[in-house]
């Protein structure tokens, strides 16, 4: 796993090249003058990303969006502290499976000493991490992706209150996806009957559950639920039978790229079956490339967060593309980006207080006061706004941040609510139809 590792630190592009940062309109040495401080702590951050297996995809995504986040706190801290606070930001591979993702937490807490770890984005990821290792070593873990009901009131983390969220629930996905299936959204959009096809841990346990439940209340049928391996497989023609065997009018796809890219041939050229719908999971270039075009454009899909006309967002994604190249934002990169924004404000507060040693407990102590309202609102992505509030928090002052994925305020259970987009897939990616807020999506 280690070989996945990216060992980054401040230095790695000499103070991001220039002073200039989120489109080069400010320059940090007008924000403040410098003060300094006796050398501020620095605290290592640890993610688990992806960057083999089903979801390979997304990973180096996930992990520049939070190198993002960390060379955005370093700038503003070597302003307001004299110097960065967090020393190093490493990456180990999850292969997008429990197992080898356990040994990646492991590595990163007991070799490492991390304070914190970022991710995971599979849910089954996030679960077994969580429960086999930060939890029960004290160490903060927010995941970038994970949107599982389960994580909500996982056991392990009722008294611990170590695992947060920069992503909704599927609660409120499921019930957008049921939504559109029952044509509540789009005038000629709708199906009477469905199955659902999704990957066996959490996430795809999860929101095929919500999905369900959610349109079964609309008065609509759901024929089966069809659980598939977190392994890929060679084929799925065994659960694809079940699925489609009382002939549903649309099959909702709850899984990653690596399975989707095979059953969707599979249900076309063996079942000759199209009408599908899509989650977050799917999102996915491999998926367009491996099916083709043809089958695929205009079919709808729901994914949380992401809404583009945020400023947050813009800022984020244009600061993303400048510094990494990256010129399309997949689903639960901007979280990731939040969820290094939070890590980062939480040290500043526990430097500021002056509170000796910085662990996760420490830092888990501190996410709610730096993430949730009242205070001075510090935007995503925005260097003026993120140095002005990184010194109110060197005064002692509130602050909120205001993420790149939307409202990043934890709830009692470490949960966020943002948007839910509704995507298509076109002839060379997706793109973004329409937005729907937290505040406007019902219960169930």
């Amino acid at each position: 796993m280690s070989n996945q590792s990216r060992h980054v630190t401040f230095g790695r592009r000499g103070f991001m090249k220039t002073a200039g940062v989120a489109g080069g309109a400010f320059a940090l040495s007008s924000a403040l003058p410098m003060r300094v401080f006796a050398k501020p702590a620095q605290v290592k951050v640890g993610q688990i990303a992806p960057m083999t297996g089903s979801a390979a995809e997304f990973g180096p995504f996930y992990r520049d969006g939070a190198q993002l986040a960390i060379d955005h706190i370093n700038a503003a801290a070597r302003e307001v502290f004299g110097g960065p606070i967090i020393s190093a930001h490493i990456t180990e591979d999850t292969n997008t499976l429990p197992t080898p993702a356990i040994e990646s937490a492991r590595k990163l807490v007991e070799a490492d000493g991390v304070a914190a770890i970022i991710g995971g984005w599979s849910s089954g990821v996030t679960v077994a991490t969580a429960t086999s290792v930060s939890i029960p070593s004290g160490v903060v873990q927010i995941s970038n992706g994970s949107t599982s009901p389960l994580i909500s009131v996982l056991p392990e983390d009722r008294e611990a209150d170590m695992l947060f969220r920069t992503t909704s629930s599927d609660a409120l996905q499921g019930v957008v996806a049921a939504q559109l299936a029952n044509g509540e959204i789009m005038e000629d959009y709708k199906f009477k009957t469905a199955s659902t096809i999704f990957v066996n841990n959490p996430y795809g346990q999860g929101l095929s559950n919500a999905f369900a439940r959610s349109f079964q209340l609309r008065g609509g049928t759901v024929h089966a639920q069809v659980p598939h391996p977190e392994e890929v497989q060679p084929t799925y023609k065994s659960q694809l039978a079940v699925a489609l065997k009382d002939e549903p009018d649309l099959l909702v796809a709850c899984s990653y790229p690596g399975h989707t890219a095979t059953f969707l041939k599979e249900c076309r050229d063996v079942f000759g079956f199209t009408n599908w719908q899509f989650v977050d999971g799917n999102k996915s270039t491999k998926v367009l490339d491996a099916v083709g075009a043809g089958d695929l454009v205009g079919k709808m899909g729901t994914a949380p967060g992401q809404d583009p006309s945020i400023p947050a967002f813009k800022n984020f994604a244009e600061a993303l593309e400048k510094e990494f190249g990256h010129d399309r934002v997949p689903p639960f990169t901007e979280s990731a980006y939040d969820a290094g924004m939070v890590i980062g404000l939480a040290i500043a507060k526990a430097i500021a207080e002056d509170g000796g040693e910085i662990n996760g407990r420490v830092l888990r102590d501190n996410l709610r006061p730096v993430a949730n309202p009242p205070g001075q609102t510090i935007v995503g992505g925005d260097m003026e706004s993120l140095v002005a509030g990184m010194q109110a928090i060197k005064e002692g002052k509130d602050v909120d941040y205001s993420g790149a994925a939307g409202a990043c305020d934890f709830d009692d259970n470490g949960d966020v609510k943002t948007p839910i987009a509704l995507w298509k897939y076109t002839e060379d990616g997706t793109e973004t139809v329409q937005i729907q807020s937290a505040e406007n999506i019902p219960s169930e």
